[in-house]
């Protein structure tokens, strides 16, 4: 018996939305219960007007989620797009009003923000109180200090300045980074198509972790919002030699992202070249670079007026203020190749090559990006983010604060958007043997970012430290009061280390320098007494915890450490 023909006629009838437009919502929907419970769970303590808002919240996520897999109509799907939108927003704005103080990036706004309406400097200014008593964490440097000053450019203080009202934490900060996340949100969930519109506000609002940044008072909050309408059909931009109101305004948003903060100074360079790329397939090499020169015209001017004030009248501070995360000498952290080093091996000696390897790295993928934009023009707001996975501070932060930018790029420029566009092919890549030496030339592209990478894995921990006694509290043995280590310097260069115990990820606070010399002559011995930062440190309960003892210096750039056991040790 033969089987039936299928039905060529839509199952749902005319009109029906597709499937994966239903999938879509619902797990847009779904996701907004990510981290709302621990916020209503804060809400119904203290404010419980906010919990009752959390809990009808609640009840439109679950109505939602009913009426996505019931609705028949294309249009009725739309509205409920929409409804998962509203409610995002309302959840977001609810953790704001809950968790609003900020972390360093916040404070460290706010205060920019002050000083600039007392007319006083922002850039190169520490502010050490701000970080007293508060919890908040500070950035350490290899050089035994602590990173107090701010380091962004100036539009999130700009921006922060009219909400100063706010309060004396980082609110004011966390506000607009808040808001712009929101505007982002909205941004981009307007200018996707309908069907992928609840996608949107999956990738900036669903996840929570973007939230959360926004709420820490992260600047890059800010540029991120400022990037989305650039980013959404961007190889469109400019097309017919025609740059319009449009395209002015978008180039106006660029140039207000670099001005927002220096994430997206890497990304910056992607969508100019295939731009580039893009509009000299379809009219010329003259009139592409001419238009591409207005477009970077335009994003400089704008990023001139907004720095303006700061360049008159504090120019060598701001420069170094907006470098200063290049410049800084901040300790590895992160969840990249630097973990070989921090967790993996005792340390190494040649740690500045991973910021040497991740530059490199980012050259390489441009050149790659260049080569190949007919294949890659989709990644462009990918692709840079690479880089950082050499690099020395390389949490993932990085990564994913970009990641709608991923989304619009990959719903508004798809492949075929490129498949015109000029690709440079010198002589002796288009000879008989093309493919090879297009491999080759891949290949040699990465190799210097490998072998600095290489280097920085393969350094060797410069000191040898032994603790020698401990001095414990009078009323608990699991207390450290004071510590004496003996320290051999193997290299022949004097080293001035500050030390560290740590007992998980990241960085503990730098122990004091009780006794002993600060520097170490090459191939010298020493004996150190340090004291913790607090003047007390607590073994750990639990014997399998890893108490890793740490050493940077600065110059040259090391990290010497190795597991210590402080249960039993002399003292």
């Amino acid at each position: 018996m033969s089987a039936a023909p299928e039905d060529p006629r839509d199952p749902e009838g005319p009109g029906a939305p597709a499937p994966w437009h239903r999938v879509l919502t619902l797990l847009a929907d779904i996701g907004l219960f990510i981290g709302t419970r621990s916020v209503w769970t804060q809400a119904a303590t203290h404010h419980l007007v906010l919990a009752a808002l959390i809990s009808v919240c609640y009840a439109s996520i679950l109505v939602t989620g009913v009426l996505t897999l019931t609705v028949r109509r294309t249009r009725s799907l739309a509205r409920l797009d929409l409804l998962v939108l509203v409610t995002a927003v309302t959840l977001a704005l609810c953790a704001w009003a809950l968790n609003h103080n900020g972390g360093d990036e916040g404070v460290l706004t706010t205060q920019a923000a002050r000083e600039l309406v007392a007319g006083h400097a922002v850039y190169g200014q520490p502010w050490p109180w701000l970080f007293n008593g508060t919890g908040i964490a500070v950035t350490p440097t290899i050089g035994g200090g602590y990173d107090y000053t701010y380091g962004y450019p100036p539009l999130a203080p700009l921006l922060a300045v009219p909400l100063l009202w706010l309060g004396h934490s980082g609110a004011p900060a966390t506000a607009v980074c808040t808001g712009a996340l929101i505007a982002g949100t909205v941004t981009l969930w307007r200018m996707l198509p309908v069907p992928w519109r609840s996608a949107a506000t999956l990738a900036c609002l669903g996840f929570g972790f973007l939230s959360t940044y926004a709420r820490v008072g992260y600047p890059a909050v800010i540029g991120l919002a400022l990037l989305i309408p650039v980013v959404v059909r961007w190889p469109r931009i400019g097309a017919g030699g025609r740059l319009g109101a449009a395209g002015i305004a978008r180039a106006a948003c660029l140039g207000a992202a670099c001005a927002a903060q220096q994430l997206t100074w890497f990304v910056t360079p992607f969508l100019l070249a295939g731009i580039y790329a893009v509009r000299r397939g379809e009219l010329g090499g003259r009139a592409a670079a001419l238009l591409v020169l207005r477009i970077v015209g335009v994003a400089v001017t704008v990023w001139l007026l907004i720095n303006t004030y700061f360049i008159v009248s504090e120019s060598g501070r701001w420069l170094g203020g907006i470098a200063l995360p290049l410049t800084q000498g901040a300790v590895l952290h992160g969840q990249g190749l630097v973990d070989v080093t921090l967790y993996f091996t005792d340390g190494s000696d040649r740690i500045a090559w991973y910021s040497h390897a991740s530059m490199l790295l980012a050259a390489a993928l441009l050149a790659l990006f260049v080569l190949f934009v007919r294949r890659l023009g989709p990644v462009a707001t990918v692709l840079p983010w690479l880089a950082f996975f050499l690099a020395t501070r390389s949490q993932d932060g990085y990564y994913l604060l970009m990641t709608p930018l991923w989304l619009a790029a990959a719903v508004t420029a798809p492949l075929s958007e490129f498949e015109r566009a000029w690709q440079p092919r010198p002589a002796f890549l288009t000879g008989p043997r093309r493919r090879p030496v297009l491999v080759a030339t891949v290949v040699l592209l990465f190799v210097p970012a490998l072998v600095s990478a290489a280097l920085a894995v393969s350094g060797r921990p410069p000191l040898r430290m032994e603790i020698t006694a401990l001095r414990r509290s009078e009323r608990s043995a699991a207390v450290v009061r004071a510590m004496t280590l003996k320290v051999v310097n193997t290299g022949s260069a004097p080293l001035t280390p500050h030390y560290t115990l740590t007992t998980g990820q990241g960085m503990s606070r730098y122990w004091l320098l009780v006794r002993g010399p600060a520097t170490i002559p090459g191939h010298g011995t020493a004996s150190v007494e340090l004291r913790p930062p607090n003047g007390r440190f607590g073994i750990p309960a639990k014997p399998s915890t890893r108490i890793r003892l740490r050493a940077f210096t600065a110059d040259p750039q090391t990290l010497s450490s190795q597991d210590v056991k402080l249960r039993g040790t002399v003292g």
